[in-house]
């Protein structure tokens, strides 16, 4: 299935690459292949000794509120590392695959550098809000799902009429379009049928999924009006400048 957006009666994009995009899906995609979810690597072991390692790899990694609370200062930086930590091939395929469709337009609407301090932001916030309300849990919680959806939420406020070209291999490649809103839909359920909690699996928290996708909403607000009053304000002052 290969995914495009367009979207009706947008305001001009800065243009460029979006760096910041294809960067988060590089270190996510090396720090997966790298890491023993992957089972590329050997270094890792194979077998019983597998699910030991992988529960280790993630605790050191990933979000444990009992930890992040009440452990170590490093733990604190835990909501930032977790973004890049994934624990299942659909779990990072799923949220790779929602980042490069929505990321691209999100990134050259916001600009670069508000973008990814969005991305990151956003993504820890909702990683911390998961572990303030299970505060006492110990279970592990991993990937970039809370970031991705603030940059859910972002495009929802920022292409609120956008559409989504659909190409299905299946229906010999025809186009079907369908509202944005509605591909938004299927990331959650998709993410819902990705989630898996058993053996040395971290918890896929849809605590966190919610926090994002409304921090992502409220950032895009906050910087697009915020571009307004700016742009405003110099347009006044250039008027007040005599002739």
């Amino acid at each position: 299935m290969i995914w495009t957006v367009s979207s009706e009666a947008a305001a001009p994009a800065r243009t460029g690459a979006p760096w910041v995009t294809w960067t988060v899906l590089a270190v996510c995609g090396v720090v997966f292949l790298a890491g023993p979810a992957s089972g590329l690597n050997a270094s890792y072991g194979s077998g019983d000794g597998l699910p030991a390692a992988q529960a280790a790899y993630f605790a050191r990694w990933g979000v444990v509120p009992r930890e992040l609370w009440h452990g170590s200062p490093a733990a604190l930086l835990t909501p930032l590392t977790a973004l890049f930590v994934h624990g299942s091939w659909p779990h990072l395929l799923g949220n790779m695959l929602f980042l490069h469709v929505f990321g691209a337009m999100t990134e050259a609407r916001l600009g670069r550098v508000p973008f990814a301090l969005c991305y990151l932001l956003t993504g820890s916030l909702a990683l911390f809000g998961y572990a303030a309300a299970h505060a006492e849990s110990g279970r592990t919680l991993v990937g970039a799902s809370g970031a991705v959806s603030g940059v859910l939420g972002a495009f929802l406020y920022l292409f609120p009429r956008a559409r989504v070209t659909s190409l299905f291999p299946f229906l010999f490649f025809l186009p079907l379009r369908f509202p944005a809103w509605a591909v938004l839909l299927f990331w959650f359920v998709l993410q819902y049928l990705a989630a898996g909690t058993g053996g040395g699996r971290p918890e896929i928290a849809y605590l966190a999924h919610v926090l994002g996708f409304a921090l992502g909403f409220g950032c895009a607000w906050v910087l697009t009006t915020r571009a307004v009053r700016v742009k405003d304000a110099a347009g006044s002052a250039e008027g007040d400048k005599p002739t």
